[in-house]
């Protein structure tokens, strides 16, 4: 390792652990309590030492977990509040499956355990939610009108709101997300508009959050803000915090920090080796086609049965065999793969990097990263059926510079976001996957990144692949 990469080595470490600092931080002055009752896993924040404090139950979206939905918790725990998350059923540690009035049943169950923690005043109580879990945290407030004293719906979904029910209602959406924001209205003129009444608890309001969607509203301060300042009207709490949550700035810090220390050490482990000449003309040809043909299989396989639920997983299952379906034809369009070597064990080892890079801080900022024991068990499935797209891709990208490199990057977003809108236009019951497609640009300059350190490309398709598949294994809600 020369002069170079070995200081940005050390640099990468320095900041790797700069960036735990900061989370570990970020929970000083709070009791945390990991908590289980009723096999519903549960996670309770609050100020240390505080006494009759009013409680927060904080409700996940579809596809969530409890770790999303940390940033509110800590807003609200240093701004003297206890809280409790918890996981619904099927959604990440949480192994029971997902049932009719399940939603309402875990609701009720992370009440039982919040009004039993002696920090908390059980008279006053309040709710937050986002999208699926808005509307859980919205039937509550209806149900239990005089049990809760606010309510805060994120990206709300749908609930028989009325001017009286639920009590002091704030409602969220994100600039980004139009349909929400049109549902938000229309809940808010269903239950009566605009209102400071906070002392009869007609409290009504609705708040835009500038430059959001559906997900990244979650970490913005403007909407973990509008939430406590709200709950702070309802329970005439004068006290103010300054904290505002930076975990996931530290979180990205960390992820950034792991590929830079892996593109300094990589060059070591893995040097470069002679490169299997593609044509560029059929590698694009392949791509091209490869989304066509994909979501043309995942609307066959349809036709026999529930689409939402293949290979164990809601909506992740069918993402996967997409990724399959088009890896296989981009592979046989290009009609060149390069003999395995040893060498594509390296993959196993770059797996592990990633594994940490990606995940070993998002279990304590933003998902449930560590694998229950039915998750794990998909884990390799799923990883499986991604592993010929990224073989396609790391022998398409063979040889190329950094411009090339960028226009490969580019191109899998278009075809990706491209075909799985034509998958919704096909299957409109996977319609969650929109929610997901800000995100593929992403996670795909990162596999693009590492594509660059790693030319064999076995070692980079094992490697990304098995990250890929924990990732879809720990992220999609389990099929009943």
């Amino acid at each position: 390792m020369n002069r170079k990469r070995l200081l940005l080595a050390i640099a990468a470490l320095l900041l790797i652990a700069f960036s735990w600092w900061g989370v570990i931080t970020a929970r000083t002055g709070l009791v945390v309590r990991s908590l289980q009752r009723e096999e519903v896993p549960m996670l309770y924040l609050a100020p240390r030492n505080a006494e009759k404090i009013p409680g927060v139950l904080i409700a996940h979206g579809y596809a969530g977990s409890k770790q999303l939905m940390l940033g509110y918790a800590h807003v609200l725990a240093h701004a003297g509040y206890a809280v409790m998350l918890w996981d619904f059923n099927s959604h990440g540690a949480n192994a029971k499956p997902l049932q009719r009035g399940s939603l309402q049943q875990n609701l009720d169950v992370a009440y039982a355990a919040l009004v039993e923690q002696p920090e908390v005043d059980s008279s006053r109580l309040a709710l937050l939610g986002h999208s699926m879990g808005s509307g859980a945290v919205m039937s509550a407030g209806i149900r239990d009108v005089n049990r809760f004293a606010a309510t805060v719906a994120v990206s709300p979904t749908g609930a028989n709101v009325t001017p009286r029910a639920p009590r002091n209602l704030q409602l969220q959406a994100g600039s980004w997300e139009g349909r929400f924001v049109a549902n938000a209205q229309r809940l808010l003129r269903t239950a009566g508009g605009e209102n400071d009444n906070f002392a009869e608890g007609r409290g009504r309001s609705l708040v835009v959050i500038p430059n959001a969607e559906h997900i990244t509203i979650l970490f913005r301060d403007s909407s973990q803000q509008a939430a406590k300042n709200w709950l702070d009207a309802t329970f005439g709490v004068q006290r103010s915090s300054n904290y505002v949550d930076y975990r996931m700035i530290w979180y990205f810090l960390h992820l950034l920090a792991w590929l830079a220390l892996l593109g300094a050490v990589a060059p070591v482990l893995h040097p470069t080796l002679d490169k299997l000449k593609v044509h560029q003309l059929r590698s694009w040809t392949g791509l091209l086609a490869a989304p066509f043909v994909a979501s043309g299989v995942l609307a066959l396989l349809s036709r026999g049965g529930d689409i939402n639920s293949l290979g164990g997983l809601l909506v992740g299952g069918a993402v996967s065999i997409w990724f399959g379906a088009a890896g296989f034809v981009w592979l046989a369009v290009m009609f060149r793969l390069p003999r395995p070597t040893l060498r594509m064990a390296l993959g196993v080892g770059l797996f592990v990097v990633l594994w940490v890079a990606f995940g070993a801080m998002a279990q304590v900022v933003w998902l449930q990263w560590w694998l229950i024991p039915p998750r794990f068990q998909l884990f390799p499935l799923m990883s499986l059926a991604c592993f010929p797209w990224f073989l396609a891709s790391g022998v398409a990208q063979q040889g190329v510079g950094v411009g090339r490199r960028i226009l490969w990057w580019l191109g899998q977003s278009v075809i990706l976001v491209g075909g799985f809108i034509l998958v919704l236009y096909l299957l409109p019951e996977l319609g969650f996957i929109y929610l997901l497609l800000p995100l593929f640009p992403l996670v795909m300059s990162i596999f693009s990144y590492v594509a660059s350190l790693f030319a064999e490309p076995w070692s980079y398709a094992i490697g990304s692949a098995l990250l890929f598949g924990w990732i879809l294994a720990a992220a999609f809600p389990l099929a009943s």
